[in-house]
């Protein structure tokens, strides 16, 4: 639908689709809403508790990645993934840039950067 008036803003709904349809998606959308907003509150906590192992690696000298960690958490997600009907290869891409992010983190703090 080309018409802007065929687009109703709040949802994003086309207003010529069936009501029940619309419905429907808007119920779906609702849903994703709220998991995305989970995830985010749940990515906020995780990098709370990391930021607080950076802080405790900093202070003993410890390097800001941990290959063997690593390596077991990707192995440990990616069968989280597979048990969960999604795909293992993209838990892992996901896993991959949260930790680089982690390790950016704690270098930061190693580097006297971020003190708490």
């Amino acid at each position: 639908m080309n018409n802007s008036d065929d687009i109703d803003t709040d949802n994003g709904i086309g207003n010529g689709i069936d009501d029940n349809v619309a419905a429907e998606l808007a119920r779906l959308r609702d849903s994703i809403d709220n998991i995305d907003a989970a995830v985010v509150h749940m990515l906020a906590e995780r990098f709370k508790c990391t930021q607080q192992v950076g802080h405790l690696k900093a202070r003993h000298q410890l390097p800001p990645a941990d290959p063997g960690r690593e390596a077991s958490q990707i192995a440990r997600l990616r069968q989280l993934a597979e048990n969960a009907k999604l795909d293992p290869a993209f838990a892992e891409k996901l896993l991959n840039f949260i930790i680089a992010e982690v390790i950016r983190h704690h270098e930061t703090i190693a580097a006297g950067e971020d003190q708490p």
